[in-house]
């Protein structure tokens, strides 16, 4: 006989909850004295000593600084590839695409809200822009983001990958418009999420008109 009794995932133990509010204070700790006093200035001992942990608790739970610096990044980027799968396999692949991204940036407050506020991301992201050390990292990162999206969009169509280059060069199209607006809005004095996602929008509007049509008038 069938067990009526509908299954749930059981609540994070005590341990488990502890362990993710040690790490959330870590992440939160190393990102405020990254954005007041800079990247490569602040050391790992600052970051445990903000927290009251020692140093080897930090190793528990990154391997380094930069680990740290992108943990949101993670955290919204899970969200962005979540909301991707599930748009409808109707749509086409660069209205997916911009949905999820639109969907993302709506939904930023609620994917990060546990970890630290939005305004501290927001820092953070310009401050990620702004330092050398970081934006050879958040290229490599960028890249690799790309090709689970080429990857995940060719699913969706029923492509390979390797043998149809169109999800890739979409993407790369996707992304290159992506990086130009979060540069553009880096160098602007509004860094609300609303700023950003309307830089966003407008940029990705201009995908189409950029690629298929003249430029030259008269």
């Amino acid at each position: 006989m069938t067990d009526p009794t509908p299954r749930t995932t059981p609540a994070p133990g005590l341990r488990e909850r502890k362990k993710q509010r040690t790490r959330d204070a870590l992440i939160r700790a190393a990102l405020e004295l990254f954005t007041e006093q800079g990247y490569e200035e602040t050391t790992i001992d600052e970051i445990a000593e903000a927290v009251d942990v020692s140093q080897r608790t930090f190793f528990r739970y990154f391997a380094n600084k930069q680990e740290v610096v992108f943990a949101v990044q993670d955290m919204i980027e899970a969200r962005f590839l979540d909301e991707l799968r599930a748009r409808p396999a109707a749509e086409p692949p660069l209205t997916a695409l911009r949905s999820a991204v639109m969907t993302a940036w709506d939904d930023i407050g609620q994917t990060i809200a546990s970890t630290v506020p939005v305004d501290l991301h927001m820092r953070s992201y310009r401050m990620i822009e702004s330092t050398p050390a970081l934006i050879a990292a958040h290229l490599r990162r960028s890249t690799e983001l790309e090709e689970q999206i080429a990857q995940l969009v060719a699913r969706r169509e029923g492509l390979d990958v390797d043998a149809d280059p169109r999800p890739r060069v979409l993407v790369a199209a996707f992304s290159g418009v992506m990086r130009v607006a979060g540069k553009v809005w880096g160098e602007g004095h509004d860094c609300s999420v609303a700023a950003i996602r309307e830089v966003t929008e407008s940029y990705l509007d201009h995908i189409g008109p950029a690629i298929e049509t003249h430029w030259r008038r008269g």
